[in-house]
């Protein structure tokens, strides 16, 4: 098999800096450098062409394999165990939270329940700066409200994570 030179893109994607530096020396620690190139390459791609649609990605990405080999790559990529929330997100999360939250302050969390398609994408978020962070995500297997097992099931991992920190929960009440 014939390797192809990505040094250009390398050099590129180092100059424009895709990733924060934060993310970038997260992700360093935790993925090979095959791994993390191609992380690099599916959110340039994701900011070109502003559609995080499987096949519009695999259209443009630079490998030298049939479309739908490359769609299937990246398919694959992203169900990698180490691409986990936990693995992965909730560390980038904490360091921004400690950067902007001191230890034992309140913390904000918003939870809402959004129909996406005809998947039911349930979403904690911490609040920081007026601005909402998506912390954890689960899709229901059911259409419609949460109930309080699964508001108390997302919520516990959060939970865990933001030890040390007042935690104050913002819910939409549903009053029958």
């Amino acid at each position: 098999m014939v390797k192809k030179d990505r040094s250009d893109f390398d050099n590129k994607t180092d100059k424009a800096k895709m990733l924060p530096e934060l993310y970038r020396s997260h992700l360093k620690n935790q993925l090979n450098t095959r791994l993390l190139l191609t992380i690099e390459v599916l959110v340039w791609l994701i900011q070109v062409h502003k559609q995080v649609k499987i096949e519009r990605l695999a259209a443009h990405f630079p490998l030298p394999i049939k479309f739908e080999s490359r769609r299937r790559h990246i398919q694959r990529f992203l169900q990698l165990p180490q691409l986990s929330v936990v693995l992965l997100w909730f560390p980038i999360i904490s360091a921004i939270i400690q950067a902007k939250i001191k230890l034992g302050q309140r913390v904000y969390l918003a939870i809402d329940r959004t129909q996406w398609q005809d998947k039911n994408l349930f979403v904690v978020a911490v609040i920081i700066e007026k601005r909402a962070i998506p912390i954890y995500w689960q899709f229901l297997a059911k259409q419609g409200a949460s109930n309080l097992a699964e508001q108390k099931a997302i919520l516990h991992p959060v939970i865990r994570l933001l030890q040390g920190y007042q935690i104050v929960v913002l819910a939409e009440a549903r009053i029958s």
